[in-house]
């Protein structure tokens, strides 16, 4: 499993010209789920990612968490995070997940995140969607399970 996450000021998923997720300060996180991935891996970068500590202190230092400055969190599916681009230039997605687990698990980590933080918005799974944001920073930070 493979998390994109971006601290912003603001961000917004579109699908069809209608506005459906919408967040101000927190964090962006596209997320791209491999065939083999489980809820147990999800629940670890879900620790990780409500603890990540990438917001500015009193001082300026990046040592505050989501809950700590009142952010929100934005989550998109995203399954081209699963790109393999090892051989040609056309990427293979064939070490995605089907469908039907991606959006198990995509939604397991809304509900999941939405016990630990109050707002917490998300795209379409398997929707068009386009994505507004402005990035604060710019800072993105990479979880991936097959790294950790």
């Amino acid at each position: 499993m493979r998390f994109v996450i971006q601290r912003v000021n603001n961000a917004s998923v579109t699908v069809a010209d209608k506005v459906i997720g919408k967040i101000n300060k927190g964090l962006l996180v596209f997320v791209g789920v491999y065939e083999e991935d489980t809820k147990a891996e999800a629940d670890k970068l879900i620790r990780k990612l409500v603890g990540l500590r990438i917001f500015a202190d009193s001082d300026g230092k990046t040592n505050l968490a989501l809950s700590d400055v009142k952010g929100e969190l934005l989550i998109v599916s995203q399954f081209t995070l699963c790109a393999d681009c090892k051989k040609g230039n056309r990427p293979s997605f064939t070490k995605a997940a089907g469908p039907e687990m991606a959006n198990m698990l995509y939604e397991y980590i809304i509900c999941e995140c939405s016990k630990q933080i109050d707002v917490v918005e998300h795209g379409e799974f398997g929707a068009d969607m386009t994505i507004d944001l402005s990035n604060d920073g710019p800072f993105t930070i990479i979880f991936d399970t097959k790294e950790m």
